[in-house]
């Protein structure tokens, strides 16, 4: 059985830390790492870095500027978090970063110390110690010491590991070598060895069909002279003219594989990103024009793969509809490689691989409908590859992952009931996977994100018992491995998250007691992992928003009090994060979901200037982010959640007309979405918005709807209450509840 090339428990091999002024470095050993083959020899052994896989992609390179920030991002907090290993490249610029030197220092904090690599480029280690050399220290200081144990740097030494790849010491080669025999916990010898073996078992390959080529060629001149027959002579010529075209074919795809490898990374060095850009359209045209008829399957997938290798970069660079060109070109060799050989299943998981990338760019583009079309086809055919090879793992992963973003797509379709199937296809796959190999915990992760994203589509559905079930899995299974793992921070943070989201599903179905339990653990969970690391992002995130959760849940208890301190630090700390990345909408919509349930306790306090105060910006956030993000779900839904809200505090000061007005745009905003789906979030702000307008005949069908769901936030049942409007409890349903939590 082929063994997976995956990183047991990280998303990325490793992480690239730099100095932007060293981009090209960094990009030469971006590239470097994820295009190295393995030799064949070392693959699936297992070292303490795991089982070695076939190539060691994904590697994560940050590529954006953070001058306007003053910590690191959540992009990169996460990025850190989910990488096995960190290489940094070091250099002068480097050791005077600030943002390499805080990207080592929250790597160590993560209690990865021992598997930070260096890669010198310039400079000189701990120049620092040397008189009037100081300039030309290479190494930051989070490399030079140690963490301790309050998190911050201490004044005891470290040696860094590090490969030299400067002029005169082990070089480039032998830099990256060192490098990639570090992250696989193998011998620099052995690994140099046996890129040695490779290197020689090619020359003799080479060798031997050269040998192989004149002994066909000698034979047949013989044969031509004594024959001396016209038609043999006539025959050989034309094999002479058929080998001199494949002979000069293969000199032009020699010269495209240089072009798209040695020439693209001179280029990228030196930023000529506009030569860059003409040789890969040179070489596309050239792949293009080629007849798919007469070349070895071989050929063909060297085309294929030369080409989404194209479309990749093109992303990269933001050449949208170039990547789709490259891509649908690759996806017309794939297919003739199909074609040949319909039982071929390497094949046909390469087409359909080739079809995901399409639909991938019309996702990107907006283009739902087309992503979808593509996201189908690749399964698929993706389904037929893994019927006739059920034990390549490398297959199932494909599809499983094409099964997400099926579903991803039926979901923005409101197909909910297909997305289901898909995720549950998903579910399937994943649990395959895990249990011929229970000790790779990376295919446990991917069988707790099935599970949450069934938990989403059923919520969508309106069946919320089963959301529960499927969120108390979710946690259940996240809770085991912090159990297992209680110093793994990553494992923490992914348990509050379900903490969360379970605790805001128990109150949608009124059980707010048992929802305060779960939303207050990920609140603490969060404020314990800022303790560990007060400069990530993304933990104060987490710590922000669900604090909104849970000033929601306390006010809906009447606990004003406690609400009041809740809401105050989500208020506080979302305001700090989108003041520092004005860019972030998340961090914006946080922060108007945090104004509008803050103006939701001083109605309660009866205070309406000060609710007042915090809706209308609230609203302002949330209209101006729905005018760049037209078709937003969640957004119409925060938009008629705040014309509601405005319109109680216009009734509160007895302006009914303006009350009347606001609670008319909030009913018209979700209509859309209550009318054709059965969301019960999106149901209740609709029913809610007519209840308010004393339009109770035109509510009762969502109300209805909401009863048999079991749909039951205090807030609701209170609304309904002042309507007396009869909205009874099933105890059925309360005990399927009780039953999907115990």
């Amino acid at each position: 059985m082929t063994q997976p090339s995956v990183i047991p428990d990280f998303r990325y091999r490793a992480f690239i830390s730099y100095s932007h002024q060293d981009k090209s470095w960094a990009g030469w050993l971006h590239k470097a790492l994820e295009t190295y083959a393995i030799p064949k020899r070392l693959i699936g052994q297992t070292t303490s870095a795991g089982v070695i896989p076939k190539r060691l992609a994904p590697i994560f390179r940050d590529r954006d500027e953070l001058a306007s920030a003053t910590d690191l991002g959540r992009k990169v907090n996460e990025a850190l978090a989910q990488s096995a290993n960190l290489i940094v490249i070091c250099s002068p610029r480097s050791a005077a970063s600030h943002w390499v030197n805080q990207e080592v220092l929250a790597f160590k904090r993560l209690g990865r110390s021992e598997q930070i690599f260096c890669l010198i480029i310039d400079g000189e280690p701990n120049a620092t110690e040397l008189p009037d050399r100081e300039t030309e220290e290479c190494f930051v200081n989070a490399l030079r010491y140690q963490l301790g144990a309050d998190g911050t740097l201490s004044r005891e030494r470290t040696e860094p590991i590090a490969a030299d790849a400067r002029t005169g010491k082990d070089g480039k080669t032998n830099a990256k070598l060192k490098l990639i025999a570090g992250m696989l916990d193998i011998g620099f010898d052995a690994l140099k060895r046996r890129e040695l073996q490779r290197r020689t078992r090619r020359m003799a390959v080479l060798a031997t069909l050269a040998l192989i080529v004149m002994a066909v060629t000698t034979t047949l001149a013989i044969m031509a002279v004594i024959a001396r027959n016209a038609a043999v002579v006539a025959r050989n010529a034309a094999v002479v003219a058929s080998q001199a075209a494949v002979r000069r074919q293969k000199q032009a795809e020699g010269l495209v594989d240089f072009m798209l490898g040695d020439l693209n990374d001179k280029l990228n060095d030196v930023h000529r990103l506009d030569i860059m850009q003409s040789v890969d359209d040179k070489a596309m045209a050239y792949f293009v024009s080629l007849p798919s008829s007469d070349v070895t399957d071989e050929a063909l997938m060297q085309r294929v793969t030369a080409l989404e290798k194209i479309g990749s970069v093109r992303m990269d660079q933001g050449q949208i509809p170039a990547a789709l060109n490259s891509y649908q070109a690759a996806s017309t060799f794939a297919a003739e490689l199909t074609k040949r050989s319909p039982g071929d299943a390497d094949h046909r998981a390469a087409y359909g691989d080739s079809l995901k990338w399409i639909g991938q760019v019309y996702w990107f583009q907006g283009d739902s409908d087309h992503a979808l079309q593509y996201f189908k086809a690749a399964g698929a055919s993706l389904q037929l590859a893994h019927a006739a090879k059920p034990d390549d793992t490398e297959i199932a992963f494909k599809l499983a992952m094409t099964q997400i973003d099926t579903g991803f797509g039926l979901e923005k379709l409101g197909e909910f009931a297909a997305a289901k199937a898909q995720y549950l296809a998903e579910l399937h796959t994943f649990e395959n996977l895990h249990t011929r190999q229970p000790t790779n915990s990376r295919w446990q992760s991917y069988v707790d994100r099935a599970w949450n994203n069934l938990g989403k589509v059923a919520l969508e559905q309106g069946q919320l018992d089963e959301a529960l079930t499927a969120y108390r899995t979710d946690q259940r299974l996240k809770a085991a491995l912090v159990a297992r793992e209680p110093n793994n921070h990553r494992a923490q943070a992914d348990l509050l998250v379900s903490n969360a989201i379970l605790g805001g599903t128990l109150n949608l179905c009124g059980d707010t007691e048992a929802a305060l339990h779960y939303t207050n653990d990920a609140v603490e969970s969060a404020k314990a992992l800022i303790a560990f690391d007060p400069m990530n992002a993304g933990w104060q995130e987490y710590f922000a928003l669900y604090s909104q959760h849970l000033g929601g849940q306390l006010r809906q208890l009447g606990r004003l009090d406690h609400a009041a301190a809740a809401n105050g630090d989500a208020v506080r700390v979302l305001g700090a994060l989108a003041a520092k990345d004005p860019t972030n909408t998340d961090y914006a919509q946080e922060l108007a979901e945090s104004q509008l349930e803050s103006a939701r306790l001083q109605l309660a306090m009866k205070n309406t200037d000060a609710a007042q105060s915090l809706a209308k910006p609230a609203l302002e956030i949330i209209l101006r982010l729905r005018s760049k993000k037209s078709g937003n779900r969640t957004l119409s839904l925060l938009a008629a959640q705040a014309y509601t809200v405005l319109g109680q505090i216009a009734e509160m000061r007895d302006d009914h007309p303006s009350a009347h007005d606001y609670w008319m745009q909030a009913r018209d905003t979700v209509a859309p979405y209550a009318q054709s789906g059965n969301d019960p979030k999106f149901l209740a702000a609709w029913a809610s918005a007519q209840l308010l307008l004393d339009q109770t005949d035109a509510a009762q069908p969502a109300v209805k709807k909401l009863a048999a769901m079991g749909y039951r936030t205090p807030d609701f049942v209170a609304l309904t209450t002042s309507r007396q409007i009869a909205y009874p409890i099933d105890p059925a349903l309360s005990r399927r509840f009780a039953d999907a939590v115990k």
